[in-house]
This record gives structure tokens, C-alpha cells and sequence, in this order.
């Protein structure tokens, strides 16, 4: 089957590393379930991996590729829930200690074929596209689960979200925003700010400027770079929830603030099948939908990676077999 496969680790050029071409097809674990694949998304982890992060060599060559949409042997149309947790483990997934992503241990979903646990499989919600469906597994449910679970926000709110690109900043917007949040975004660049801000944002601000007031939670995917700035701008009480460090993971840890005002810091990976359940149902009620930014055949998945890894990408970039 042609798939895109990470086939060694470069940590300074991941495209070198990317393979598209025709695989082997892997043998299935027992009770998994084969989905024949109408659109799959790229993520961040996918350029990742291919640097090595998360993906060591002796799993090597691997199909890479979290998010996908398709239909089953039996007719049926679905979306993939990339969190694979242990048989034998109950409970939220995200905190099984076996758990892995597609494309970390098992074959991902950038390939014609794709095997996953049944559980992994939810109904794909009536009369939406492929590339919609696939859109939402990793930025929008990582996002969901920042904003409903651990921040636990509430309509009247305001929140503030650190960086104004990316798929998961993206997605706090638009859902926070749908939910009665009033949604404040941080970036550098301008013209992002102008896009936050189509996306449902109240009010957009400078990386690092002061803000207006202090809100109720923050949201975490940048680091080193922003870390000062969140924590000063939390009322007292408020919490500031972590997804991601892409500026470094090591910024003073002000614990003078964080005791002093009675701060939560709380991590986030992720989601559960529940929560995706939610989510899919919160974006059909609403009517919200992932801005796609491109779509390639997979055949073509080297100019989508290159696309992904340039930064300019506004929205999701799509592959379809």
C-alpha cells in the first residue's frame, strides 16, 4: 500500500527522512479493525517524529499520521481516535502509562490502510466531508480537553491563549469562543493577530504585552517564551493549562506567584474517546469546522510536510489517498 513513512531520524531536516512510497501492509493485532482511509491530517508530532522525537530506531521504518477519516470493511463511516491504551487498562486513557499514539508504536494513518482497536472507532457525524471529520483528532480534541476538562471553563469567562498560530491555538479560539468564553490571543506576528481574531478572538495583543485585565485561565502550547507572561496575567485562583513547550520547557518556575495567589498549573495531553465523542458533537450542534488550509494527495505528502514545516500554513494540512 503507498504510505508516508518516517524510514530513519533527522533532527535537522525531517524532510530528508520522510519516505512516500509503496510498504508492506503490518500485520494487524488481533481484534483490530481495518480502515480504508478517505482523508488523513498532518500534525506538529509528524515532524517530530521524523526528527526522531518520540519515535526511536528500532520502531523504524513507521507509517506516521494520528488523525484520519475512512470506512471500515463493513461499510461504515468513521473517524479514528488516535489514543491506543492497554487492553487491560479502564479509565481515562490519556493517563495509561502503556498508552501511545498511532505512528509511535503501531502504523499510522498517512497510508491507504490503517489498522486500529475498535474502540478507536467513532461514527462519523452525518453529512460531513472526510477532510472535516479528519480534521479534529489531535489540535481540536488536545484543545477541547485544555479548555472543558482541566481548565473546566465556563460561559462569561475570559481566557487567555498564548500564540496566535498553530492547530491547537486555532481550536481554542473557535471552541472557547462558541462556548460563551471571552477569548483573548498573544502573538507576534499581525497579521495571525487579524486571523485570531476571525476566528472568534475578543481582543488580540502583542506577545508579552499588557493586558487590559487579568483572566481566568490561560492556555499553554509556547514555553519559555510566554511562561512569565501567563503566569502574571492570572487572577488569583486561576489555573494555566499546558499542552506543549515549542520554546523551551525550562522557564523560572515564580513559585512566589504560584503559592502567593493560589495558581493551578495543569498538564494536558491529548483527549479521550469520550471527550472526542463531545467534541464531534459540540462542532455539529455548533456548526464549527476546522479552517483546512490545503489538501495533497498522499502521493504528494512530501510537498504537505514541507507545507506544515514552512510555518505558513493557516488552518490544517490534508492528505487523501
Amino acid at each position: 500500500m503507498l504510505a508516508a513513512r518516517a524510514v530513519r531520524s533527522s533532527p535537522d531536516d525531517p524532510l530528508s527522512a520522510l519516505e512516500v512510497a509503496d510498504a508492506p501492509a503490518a500485520d494487524a493485532p488481533p481484534g483490530w479493525v481495518r480502515v480504508t482511509v478517505t482523508a488523513a491530517a498532518l500534525n506538529r508530532h509528524d515532524l517530530w517524529s521524523l526528527r526522531g522525537v518520540g519515535l526511536p530506531a528500532d520502531r523504524l521504518p513507521m507509517v506516521l499520521g494520528c488523525d484520519a477519516a475512512g470506512t471500515t470493511d463493513d461499510g461504515d463511516e468513521v473517524v479514528v481516535h488516535a489514543v491506543v491504551s492497554d487492553d487491560d487498562f479502564r479509565g481515562d486513557e490519556t493517563l495509561d502509562p502503556r498508552r501511545t499514539l498511532l505512528s509511535e508504536r503501531y502504523p499510522g494513518t498517512l497510508a491507504e490502510h490503517v489498522w486500529v482497536p475498535r474502540r478507536n472507532l467513532l461514527p462519523k457525524p452525518a453529512g460531513w466531508s472526510a477532510e472535516r471529520a479528519a480534521s479534529l483528532g489531535t489540535a481540536w480534541l488536545t484543545a477541547y480537553r485544555m479548555l472543558f476538562t482541566q481548565a473546566r471553563a465556563v460561559p462569561g469567562q475570559t481566557v487567555l491563549v498564548q500564540g496566535a498560530a498553530g492547530g491547537v491555538s486555532n481550536a481554542l479560539i473557535v471552541l472557547g469562543a462558541a462556548a460563551g468564553l471571552t477569548v483573548w490571543v498573544t502573538g507576534r506576528d499581525p497579521q495571525r493577530r487579524e486571523r485570531a481574531l476571525a476566528w472568534g478572538a475578543a481582543a488580540t495583543f502583542a506577545s508579552g504585552e499588557r493586558l487590559p485585565g487579568r483572566v481566568d485561565a490561560v492556555f499553554e502550547t509556547v514555553g519559555e517564551a510566554t511562561w512569565q507572561h501567563s503566569i502574571r496575567s492570572l487572577e488569583p485562583g486561576g489555573c494555566v493549562v499546558v499542552s506543549g513547550a515549542t520554546t523551551g520547557g525550562g522557564p523560572p518556575a515564580m513559585l512566589q506567584n504560584v503559592f502567593f495567589t493560589q495558581l493551578r498549573v495543569l498538564g494536558s495531553t491529548m483527549g479521550t474517546r469520550d471527550e472526542f465523542q463531545r467534541l464531534l458533537r459540540f462542532c455539529d450542534t455548533a456548526g464549527l469546522e476546522p479552517e483546512v488550509d490545503s489538501v495533497h494527495a498522499l502521493a504528494d505528502a512530501r510537498d504537505a510536510f514541507a507545507r506544515l514545516e514552512s510555518g505558513e500554513a493557516v488552518g490544517k494540512v490534508l492528505v487523501r489517498p
